[in-house]
Order: structure tokens, then C-alpha cells, then sequence
């Protein structure tokens, strides 16, 4: 046995097959027939083209079109004058072969872009290898894997799997996955979730460890492998797999029920969504509403320039639309930090996390938040709206964003134009000095939603991309928890209710501290949250208030965990 990342839940047994991605021998060579290599590479570049169209169209009918986003990308890339034509200007200038001009462009453009600051762009280098390496292959007449076409069941084992491999794959025969790299946020992670396919990811060595037609059986919620199990190991995981498979269809009972404890105490469990075609996902697993609907990815879609105020409008309506008059927090621009737009330039920063970021760019460029305001007012007549401010860090912040809303306001009212009169304002708790100044703030909104990810980030002083000290970035630290109750009780003297939108809402072992705590609304990942239902209605909310008491008053993060594991046998 050994272990990695526990990605994605479910219990897997089958067949190895190991996914290879072999590296290209690419040589240079001078050639004599320049015109003859440039056609090679336009027909490798042409066959992929059609290849990506289909995976993207196949992706869009079975994945829906917010996961088939990325093959878009791919095909932009395809589409780059900037990657084709500087091939094709080497092939000319240097008179060498397709496949090392395309690779020596490559390799340029993939360098320039793991280089930067920003995560998003330097996700973007491994969209570059994935297509380029298709147009190499093609070059070169090296077969494809052909995941479209398995017909028999297997666990895949690979390096990594790209956003081609889990798009064309065919899911009836795909058990698990098992991956080299990764983490809970990299592409497979979250498309094995997506796809309610069990995953394990950060394995380092599976694909040299385990070898085609090897026995594999795995736990994706424990992070647990093991390789040719004897038969009672075979049996006992095989019970296991029944045991979720029964776990699973036990949920599906409690869709249209009421998130109520024993003792009769209500929440709401909401889910997080950064597109419209996130709706389907939620409705599929009875999300009482939107917790939290991430519109920087509107804007992070657009090339070229700020989405209009009527696009936003119709992108914002259709959420509210598609949910049926379920509550619908939208938060107002966050971009900055690791989020950048190409079309806004934005200075270089030391601590880009601590820097020009979310509402702080509103407040300076007020005529984009205008834009962004007008069109959440103009679509708030089709559902019920919440409107929500990041990272606000003071009382001076969080009133200018208010007076910015009734000017807005009041210039619709001279435009004659409709909008809901009861749309709740409200903001984000990410900052530790508004979690100490809530009991000021919540006299200016109407609700709280703690932000957990920032907010452990910040107490803690913890980059949470730092691997070297990953360990500190805890949600059971005591002083993030101390902050989390401070904030729900400020906000309950208040009258105002408290929700949370981090991670840590979907997180089983922080469901019972939270709910104890008094925490009205979990917004999380959608398929959380027939889970969190499952455990809410199964116990009395007085037992969990006494739980998060002694959780309190407790001294260590590692103390708190182990408690919560011992309490719930988890």
C-alpha cells in the first residue's frame, strides 16, 4: 500500500492501464524541399484543428459547455499567428524540419509563460504543450492514445492526464484515476469530481510503480492504493465499494428535503459556481441556492476587453433564471492577486495577494464597477439577488461600495429602468481586520460570507501555494476559528445572518464545528452537498453547539482534528 492526494470519492478495483505519454524524439535536420515542410506542419496543424472541433463538440454535449471552454482555448492557441507562422518563418529562415522548428517555438513560448507571476497565465503553458505536442505527433505519425475507444473497464494510471485525455476518454469504462502529479485543484482533480469518477493524484511514481494489466484497488477519499491485493484484500475493498455505492443512493433520498437538524434548526447549502453552466450542477444535487457565483471568470473569458454591461446582464439572468427564485449570491469583481486580465494592465507587485486586487480596483476604476452594478440591478428583477464585496478590509472600504450602489441607483431611477428593491448587499469576511471589526461592519449589511481560503491564508500568514510550508495553512488552526465564531456572533446581534464560501464549508470534518457555531449558510462544491445534508439531518444542533464549544477550547489544530475524527468516527 502507499498513498497520495485523495481527489475524488469513490472505491475503485480493476485493471492497470497505464497511459503513456512518450516523450518525442525531435532531431534537427537541414532540409533541401523548405516549401514540402511548411505543408507538413499546415496538415498536421489542419488534422488538429478537426481533431480538437470534435473533442470540444463531444466535451460540450457530455461535460456541458463551461468544461468544454478549454478545448476553445486550445483551438485559439491552433488559431495564434504568433506559434504557426514564427514555425513556419524558422523553417524558412533556418531551413530545418517542421517538428523542430514547432518544437523550438514551443519550447520559447512555454518558458515565457511558466516564468510569470500569475498562475492563471502560467496554466496557460501547459495548454500550449498539450496542443503543440498533438501537431508534433502528427508531424512525426505517432499514434495518439485512443481513450474514446476503450472497451473494457480499467483504471487509468498516467504522469498527468490532459484536458484531451478526460474529454474524449470513454467514461462507461474508465473505474478510477491515478496520477503522478497533482493536486486537489489541478485539472484531473477537479474533473474526476466533476464526473463522479473515483482519484488519486500526487502518487509521484504510480506510472513506473504499476505496470498494464496489474490489479489495482484504491480509495479516492483516503488517498490509499494498492497493487495485485490478495483476495482478501480484494474482498474487503470490493465490500467497500457496495458500502459507497449504497452511501451514494441513500443521498439521492434526501433531494427536495430541508437542511434541518433533529432539533429543528434550518441552514442553507448553497454551492459555488463560476458560469451559468454551473446551474445544471446544482439543481442535479438540490442546492438550496448560490452561495457564492465567481464573476471574474466572465471577464477572465474575454480577450480583448471588459464584458459589456448587457452581456454581463445575460449571463447574471440566466443564473437567476436557472435557478428558480433560489437566493443567488453574486460577488463583484475579484481579480488581482493570482487573477489578471489581458486586457488590464495591472503594475508588477511584491505581494500580489496583499496588493491592487478586487474591490480596491473598483473603488479606483469606478466606471467599471458601475458597469458591473447596473447590469446585476437590471437582471435582479428575474430572481432573488444577493450582491457580495471581496475583500474588504475596513468600514471606509465597504461604505464608498455602497454609495457607488446608490448612485447607480439613482441614475436607473432616472433612466426608468426596472430593478428589485429588496437585493440583500453584503460582503466577504477574508480579512482578519474585518473579522475583528465585525461587529462594526454588520451594522452596514446584510449578511457576512467568510472566505476561509484568504482567510487562513492571512491569519496564518501562509502562502497556500508553498509546498515547504503547506502544514501551517490549517482550518483547524484555534485562531481561525476563534475569528469564524466572532464573526457569526457579531453578525446574529445584528440581526444578519452569516454564511461561508471557502472550502472549508464542503470540508466533512468542519460541517459539525461550523454548524455548532451557529453558521446560518455552506456554500460548496456541488457534489457536497447531499453529503452535508445527510450529516446536518442526522444530528441535534444543541449537541453541536456543546461540540464547538469543546472544539474551542481547544489548544492545537491537530488536537481539534483528531477530536472531530474521534467524535464521528471519520
Amino acid at each position: 500500500m502507499y498513498k497520495g492526494t485523495g481527489a475524488s470519492p469513490g472505491i475503485a478495483l480493476g485493471k492497470a492501464l497505464v497511459v503513456e505519454h512518450n516523450e518525442l524524439v525531435i532531431e534537427k535536420r537541414n532540409i533541401e524541399n523548405v516549401e514540402e515542410e511548411i505543408i507538413k506542419l499546415q496538415n498536421a496543424v489542419e488534422v488538429s484543428r478537426e481533431e480538437l472541433t470534435k473533442v470540444k463538440e463531444k466535451a460540450c454535449k457530455e461535460l456541458g459547455e463551461h468544461e468544454a471552454e478549454i478545448f476553445e482555448a486550445h483551438l485559439l492557441v491552433l488559431a495564434d499567428p504568433e506559434l504557426v507562422d514564427s514555425a513556419i518563418s524558422k523553417i524558412r529562415d533556418e531551413k530545418v524540419n517542421a517538428d523542430f522548428a514547432l518544437n523550438e517555438i514551443k519550447e520559447m513560448f512555454v518558458a515565457m509563460f511558466e516564468s510569470m507571476d500569475n498562475e492563471y497565465m502560467r496554466e496557460r503553458a501547459a495548454d500550449i504543450k498539450d496542443v503543440t505536442n498533438r501537431v508534433l505527433r502528427h508531424i512525426l505519425g505517432v499514434k495518439i492514445v485512443d481513450l474514446a475507444g476503450l472497451d473494457e473497464e480499467v483504471v487509468l494510471i498516467a504522469h498527468d492526464l490532459t484536458p484531451s485525455d478526460t474529454a474524449t476518454m470513454n467514461k462507461k469504462m474508465v473505474l478510477g484515476f491515478l496520477t503522478d502529479i497533482g493536486g486537489r485543484t489541478s485539472h484531473t482533480a477537479i474533473m474526476a469530481r466533476t464526473l463522479e469518477i473515483a482519484a488519486i493524484v500526487g502518487l509521484s511514481d504510480a506510472t513506473s510503480k504499476i505496470k498494464d494489466g496489474d490489479y489495482i484497488v484504491f480509495n479516492g477519499d483516503t488517498g490509499e492504493v494498492i497493487i495485485n491485493p490478495d483476495e482478501e484484500t480484494k474482498a474487503k475493498y470490493q465490500a467497500l465499494k457496495t458500502e459507497f455505492e449504497d452511501y451514494r443512493k441513500s443521498l439521492l433520498l434526501l433531494k427536495g428535503k430541508t437542511s434541518v437538524t433533529l432539533d429543528g434548526r434550518h441552514v442553507e447549502l448553497a454551492g459555488n459556481i463560476g458560469s451559468p453552466n454551473d446551474v445544471e450542477g446544482l439543481i442535479n444535487n438540490d442546492a438550496e441556492g448560490v452561495g457564492l457565483y465567481r464573476t471574474e471568470f466572465l471577464y477572465m473569458d474575454k480577450e480583448d476587453a471588459f464584458p459589456t454591461e448587457d452581456e454581463q446582464y445575460e449571463a447574471y439572468k440566466a443564473v437567476l433564471e436557472g435557478m428558480n427564485g433560489k437566493p443567488i449570491v453574486i460577488r463583484t469583481l475579484d481579480i488581482g492577486g493570482d487573477k489578471e486580465l489581458p486586457y488590464f494592465q495591472m503594475d508588477h507587485e511584491m505581494n500580489p495577494f496583499l496588493g491592487y486586487r478586487a474591490i480596491r480596483i473598483c473603488l479606483d476604476k469606478t466606471d467599471i464597477f458601475k458597469t458591473q452594478l447596473r447590469a446585476l440591478y437590471r437582471a435582479s428583477v428575474h430572481g432573488k439577488l444577493r450582491i457580495m464585496f471581496p475583500m474588504i478590509s475596513s468600514l471606509e472600504e465597504l461604505l464608498a461600495a455602497k454609495e457607488i450602489i446608490k448612485e447607480v441607483l439613482a441614475q436607473m431611477d432616472v433612466e426608468g429602468i426596472a430593478y428589485a428593491k429588496d437585493v440583500e448587499v453584503g460582503m466577504m469576511i477574508e480579512i482578519p481586520s474585518a473579522a475583528v471589526i465585525s461587529d462594526i461592519l454588520a451594522k452596514h449589511v446584510d449578511f457576512f460570507s467568510i472566505g476561509t481560503n484568504d482567510l487562513i491564508q492571512y491569519t496564518c500568514a501562509v502562502d497556500r501555494m508553498n509546498q515547504k510550508i503547506s502544514y501551517l495553512y490549517n482550518q483547524f488552526s484555534p485562531a481561525v476559528l476563534r475569528l469564524i465564531k466572532m464573526v457569526i456572533d457579531n453578525a446574529h446581534k445584528e440581526g444578519k445572518w452569516a454564511g461561508m464560501c471557502g472550502e472549508s464549508a464542503g470540508d466533512k470534518r468542519m460541517i459539525p464545528i461550523l454548524l455548532g457555531m451557529g453558521l446560518d449558510e455552506f456554500s460548496m462544491s456541488p457534489i457536497s452537498i447531499l453529503p452535508a445534508r445527510k450529516f446536518i439531518t442526522s444530528v441535534n444542533y444543541e449537541d453541536m453547539k456543546n461540540f464547538a464549544d469543546e472544539v474551542l477550547s481547544l489548544q492545537t489544530a491537530e488536537e481539534i482534528k483528531n477530536h472531530v475524527d474521534k467524535t464521528f468516527n471519520m
